[in-house]
């Protein structure tokens, strides 16, 4: 770890924004006690455990914390800044999600559709269910998979694994990572729906493919790309200047560098890079890749400030600076649990793109019951507390994070500072 350290003590440090140090009037977030995120922060950096990050932080729609703190590329000794573009990888589940909610609102669908009503191929689907003694039986599913069960991760599909994962693989279909594809979304979930399930519809969560699968329900409906609908329905009208699924070329310099964190300290991830386990680490193909494959399920970039303006507009039940997204009614359905256990044993459960804090005392964090949040791949996180009117980006690039406890930090320290 040292050797992983030397050189990097001298990392810019934090410069908060004037937010950060007095909070406007009215806001229930102490200024002075605020600053220990920022401090926080500023350690993992000069410790050589994070090599940036911004955070924005808001409470009623405006910023009480924005800091950008250490490097977007520590190598070139270029600082992180406040509008730096990160990898956002599943916090595309949001955007997706939403867009399937517009639909139904737009009277294109049903939550309670069958998906071969809209993707024939998957009208019938099978599920692999594994035998004690090794191998697994491939069964009949024993209802058809419906839209409410991908949003909610219980339609028994994963990313790959499962009993049938040889099956998976051989067919070329693992990992939530898209960028490198030379075919549309659509090709790949068209062979996914002859492969073996791993579980039955509707019975256990099972986290993978299913917001992707949703983002081709979206091209198939509207006639458009999930790139199209989403910029002309969400993205433009929010003002996310700065989100796409790949990087125009003049805004490289602004993309942050991923990082790795192992046995010998943090390391810049390779370029392009390469699948591994269930994902991918590296740059990726974001700006040099095809440019073909629309993920809804982890292929966005953005910013904290963008992405903010997205997480305020779910906030505020749909709607923002006079402009209706959702119905508040929408956004009440999709941050109630729907599920009859919680996925984890953890007071937590999931709605229709979202997870939800149920049980304060189970969870065993701060925050608030009714909390809706998730995360992306290289380790970014965010979440909307209704209750404290707060709305949370947290952008960084780091995949894998090892045992980093910044997020956990992060939470801590947000909570001890409200009023």
């Amino acid at each position: 770890m040292a050797a992983a350290l030397a050189g990097w003590a001298t990392a810019p440090m934090a410069q908060p924004v004037p937010s950060a140090v007095a909070a406007p009037a009215g806001m229930k977030v102490d200024p002075q006690r605020i600053a220990k995120v920022g401090a926080m922060l500023q350690s993992y950096v000069d410790e050589g455990r994070i090599a940036g990050a911004v955070v924005e932080i808001r409470q009623d729609g405006r910023p009480v914390y924005l800091q950008a703190v250490g490097w977007r590329d520590r190598e070139a000794r270029d600082p992180m800044r406040q509008d730096t573009i990160f990898r956002i990888a599943s916090q595309t589940k949001a955007l997706t999600s939403v867009a399937i909610m517009m639909l139904m609102e737009d009277g294109r669908l049903l939550l309670d559709d069958p998906l071969g009503k809209h993707l024939p191929e998957w009208s019938k689907t099978t599920v692999a269910v594994a035998r004690p003694a090794g191998g697994y039986d491939v069964v009949p599913a024993k209802r058809p998979i419906t839209i409410r069960d991908l949003l909610t991760h219980t339609a028994g599909i994963s990313y790959g694994s499962g009993p049938a994962e040889g099956a998976w693989r051989e067919a070329g279909i693992t990992g939530w990572y898209f960028a490198d594809q030379t075919t549309p979304v659509a090709a790949q979930v068209a062979k996914m729906a002859s492969l073996p399930m791993a579980a039955q519809p509707g019975e256990q969560f099972v986290y993978g493919y299913n917001t992707d699968i949703l983002g081709v329900v979206v091209e198939k409906i509207s006639g458009q790309t999930l790139e199209a609908f989403l910029n002309e329905r969400l993205i433009r009208p929010l003002g996310m200047k700065d989100t796409s699924f790949y990087l125009p070329p003049e805004k490289a310099s602004r993309l942050a560098v991923v990082y790795s964190a192992g046995p010998q300290g943090l390391q810049r991830a390779a370029d392009p890079g390469q699948r591994m386990g269930g994902g991918h680490v590296g740059q990726g193909h974001y700006l040099n890749g095809p440019r073909v494959a629309f993920s809804g399920g982890a292929g966005l970039l953005s910013t904290a400030a963008d992405y903010s303006r997205f997480l305020e507009m779910m906030r505020r039940g749909g709607e923002l600076d006079g402009r209706r997204y959702l119905s508040r009614k929408s956004v009440e359905l999709m941050t109630v649990n729907h599920l009859v256990s919680a996925p984890y044993p953890d007071g937590t459960g999931f709605g229709l793109g979202f997870r939800i804090l149920t049980d304060l005392g189970k969870n065993g964090r701060p925050g608030s019951v009714g909390e809706f949040s998730w995360g992306g791949a290289y380790h970014s996180n965010y979440w909307v507390d209704p209750k404290e009117r707060l709305t949370v980006a947290y952008m960084i690039q780091l995949i894998p994070a090892g045992d980093l406890d910044d997020v956990g930090k992060l939470r801590a320290l947000l909570y001890q500072s409200l009023n």
